[in-house]
């Protein structure tokens, strides 16, 4: 597990993963070699599996985002997986628990863009049966912070 050196490293990337090592290591009180050397320990243990930028769809013209639950044929998982690997408007998909086997997070135009992905694309996937389609209103948190996660289950 992480110990609390390691926590301020991943919290400060998780703030800005372009800082540079000599500032990371100025934030968390090392010198810029352990600094380093800790940053790529946690690479190697795959804690750390990349950086990313985090875009606002909505500047983009990304105006509608959507939850959308899919029941599927399940002899056709795999396919289905392949296909949502594929697409590019899907953000997100986890395989769930409950009544419908998918969660997609997906994001179009408008919404008469979510009406085509949603009758012609997503409905023709390998397997699908059946779709159920929230609109997100305001996004209310977009992220946690895993070193505070961490923290927080250790503390228990």
């Amino acid at each position: 597990m992480l110990d609390a050196l390691d926590r301020k490293i991943v919290a400060a990337l998780e703030r800005d993963a372009r800082i540079s090592f000599a500032a990371l290591a100025d934030e968390v009180g090392l010198s810029k070699t352990p600094c380093w050397k800790r940053v790529k320990a946690l690479e190697d243990a795959g804690i750390i599996r990349g950086y990313s930028t985090r875009i606002d769809p909505a500047k983009l013209g990304f105006g509608i985002e959507a939850f959308i639950q899919v029941s599927i044929d399940f002899e056709l998982s795999e396919a289905f997986e392949a296909a949502v690997q594929a697409h590019p408007l899907i953000r997100r998909c986890h395989a769930t628990t409950g009544e419908a086997d998918y969660l997609l997070q997906i994001v179009t135009v408008d919404m008469m863009a979510l009406d085509r992905m949603l009758r012609v694309e997503l409905s023709r996937l390998p397997g699908v049966r059946r779709t159920i389609t929230s609109m997100a209103m305001r996004e209310i948190k977009g992220g946690i912070s895993f070193a505070n996660a961490v923290g927080h289950t250790q503390k228990r």
